[in-house]
């Protein structure tokens, strides 16, 4: 039985997008689904964005440097407020975890869509939420507090045993992360990993953590909403990823049983509850294969990227819900509603150039064609004769497919990718349409370190065969 729908405490007329790209698209239609008017918060850079014209209208927040518009609190808050709005979604990356934000809604009077900035705050610094989660009894990987000197350091990694991976507090979607397999590498890993960490963040606290080889990246999505339900949606795998971004996720992940799931599931519930969490928010764990253990790495307290493959599996919708929350709904579901069907699986389509080790590739798309057909979902922001701004992340498009196993998710997800046509810039297709192809992958091999240690190796190895004996042969002819 669902829980009953009472009068919203706060109902919300027009909502400030306060992002751009897919995810700006994402909300705008999530606020059309629900009668709600969206403005459309863009960068100079943006002006001809889809986000703006799909919106009900527009507000200019800042030239094209996300410093000066998308990062910048006060001229977001202006923003929205001056455009009449009493919501704000904040979308994923730039100030999507920044308990500033969150705050200075609550000081304007605006709604966040999202938790708490208490919420954010606790699970932001990653220390707090370690302590959190082992409070919560969610077992973590070895690690340290927060670190004080190299000398310090160096002590405490000996006690750990190499390798390590130096993190840094407020890090996030790899940056302030270095692998140290030696004592002698880590001076410099800190030095950079602490000035990447502070231009990226503000902050450059580091932490210490025994670093797993054989790893899986498995997370679980949570809602939370306003009467202290959380619930989760289950799991999912992203485990194909490349200097610790994402590439490939799907849902649920083909190495976890209906009991891990239960185990999994059950700490992150618990986690959010500790938190009195109320939203979207997504509990990060490494699976260590070896061992066949589970570990708390993080948690995102805001709708992730690969957020499309769950509802895929659920039918839920993630945004909506959140919207809802935020309205001081209950959540439209029970756990024992949610069910996982089928198979689902998102590839990420970058505007790089994978020939040449992923180097970004902005530019004017000349022809979009987008793969169409039952199961099959594109999230994207780009149109023919888009012009991709070179001062945002490379992200075009998310390829999302459904069906009834992996199996077929798979030929799914090749023949979609086979009839996405990107003209006038490189793509990232050419590299998922291999990754789909490789043994490993089908056989679910993949773990966080394959696509950098066995797939591109191999690949530079098979393509240098393959020059050779073309070499050869012509010699010869």
């Amino acid at each position: 039985m669902l829980p009953s729908q009472p009068t919203p405490k706060h109902l919300i007329r027009r909502l400030f997008v306060a992002n751009r790209g897919e995810i700006a698209v994402r909300v705008i239609r999530a606020c059309q689904s629900l009668g709600i008017e969206s403005v459309a918060g863009v960068s100079e850079a943006d002006q001809e964005s889809l986000a703006a014209r799909l919106a009900d209208s527009v507000a200019l927040i800042g030239p094209a440097p996300a410093l000066e518009s998308y990062l910048n609190i006060d001229r977001v808050i202006d923003a929205a407020r001056c455009s009449g709005c009493d919501a704000l979604h904040p979308g994923y990356g730039f100030l999507s975890e920044r308990p500033a934000l969150a705050r200075a809604c609550r000081e304007a009077g605006i709604i966040f869509i999202g938790p708490s900035p208490e919420a954010i705050e606790q699970m932001g610094d990653k220390i707090t939420a370690v302590s959190l989660a082992q409070a919560a009894g969610v077992p973590r990987v070895p690690g340290s507090g927060a670190l004080e000197s190299v000398a310090q350091t160096m002590e405490l990694a000996r006690g750990i045993g190499y390798p390590v991976l130096i993190k840094a507090t407020a890090g996030g979607g790899g940056r302030g992360m270095r692998v140290v397999r030696e004592e002698t590498e880590l001076p410099a890993a800190m030095e950079s990993a602490a000035n990447e960490a502070k231009a990226a963040f503000g902050d450059g606290t580091l932490y210490l953590e025994k670093f797993i080889e054989c790893a899986r990246h498995i997370e679980i999505q949570i809602m939370g909403d306003q009467f202290g339900t959380v619930v989760h949606l289950g799991e999912r795998e992203c485990s194909t990823q490349r200097r610790h971004q994402k590439l490939i996720e799907e849902s649920p992940s083909p190495v976890i049983t209906p009991e891990l799931r239960q185990e999994m599931g059950r700490c992150a519930v618990q986690l959010a509850r500790n938190a009195q969490y109320a939203g979207a928010g997504t509990v990060e764990f490494v699976l260590d294969e070896v061992e066949g253990r589970f570990y708390f790495l993080e948690m995102n307290t805001r709708i992730q990227v690969e957020h499309p493959v769950t509802e895929m599996v659920t039918g839920i919708d993630l945004v909506v819900e959140q919207i809802q929350i935020a309205q001081g709904h209950p959540l439209s579901f029970t756990q024992e509603s949610v069910s996982l069907q089928g198979h689902a699986i998102e590839c990420r389509i970058n505007a790089e150039d994978f020939n040449k080790n992923f180097l970004p590739k902005p530019g004017q798309i000349v022809r979009w064609v987008p793969p169409e057909g039952t199961g099959v979902r594109l999230d994207s922001h780009c149109y023919s004769g888009y012009e991709v701004p070179p001062n945002y992340d490379s992200l075009l498009a998310k390829v999302i497919v459904h069906a009834a196993d992996r199996k077929t998710a798979i030929k799914a997800m090749r023949n979609a990718l086979d009839a996405f046509v990107i003209e006038g810039i490189p793509s990232t297709i050419p590299f998922h349409q291999e990754v789909l192809q490789h043994p490993a992958f089908i056989e679910a091999r993949v773990t966080t370190r394959w696509v950098e240690q066995s797939f591109i190796p191999e690949r530079k190895a098979r393509l240098r065969a393959e020059a050779d004996a073309a070499k050869a042969a012509s010699a010869t002819a």
